[in-house]
């Protein structure tokens, strides 16, 4: 099956499987996808994610989800920058989520890196998605 978004394919699943309160979450593997799960990783909102390869050399990335007291840590996650419609920030304009509760996942030329470490390294790009 073929996806046109595929962040916002990966964000779906996660909010979805959230609502459900399932410990895993299994999504059709890319290097981008990745990169957004490490972002979410290092920030600690999910536990990990693994890489499972399949028959016909298609690989599938398991998501374990986090949960604190039996809530998702992830209580929002939007999709900002879509296909009909890119939004780019400045590093001067990087948007703040929550008065910096949140964060914003980036695409830069540097790589996929939350806001506050967009700001660090002065880069702008694309806001992928807000999480909080």
């Amino acid at each position: 099956m073929s996806v046109n978004d595929p962040i916002s394919d990966l964000i779906t699943r996660i909010r979805n499987a959230q609502m459900r309160n399932k410990a895993k979450v299994s999504s059709p593997g890319s290097r981008m996808r990745a990169n957004v799960l490490d972002v979410l990783k290092a920030e600690g909102y999910i536990r990990g994610y693994a890489s499972v390869e399949h028959a016909g050399g298609r690989s599938e990335l398991e998501i374990e989800l986090k949960y604190f007291d039996g809530e998702p840590v992830i209580r929002n996650i939007e999709r900002v920058s879509k296909p009909g419609r890119r939004v780019y920030a400045s590093v001067k304009n990087l948007p703040r989520v929550n008065n910096g509760l949140g964060i914003s996942v980036l695409s830069t030329p540097k790589g996929v890196m939350a806001d506050h470490d967009a700001r660090e390294a002065n880069v702008g790009g694309e806001v992928l998605f807000t999480v909080f």
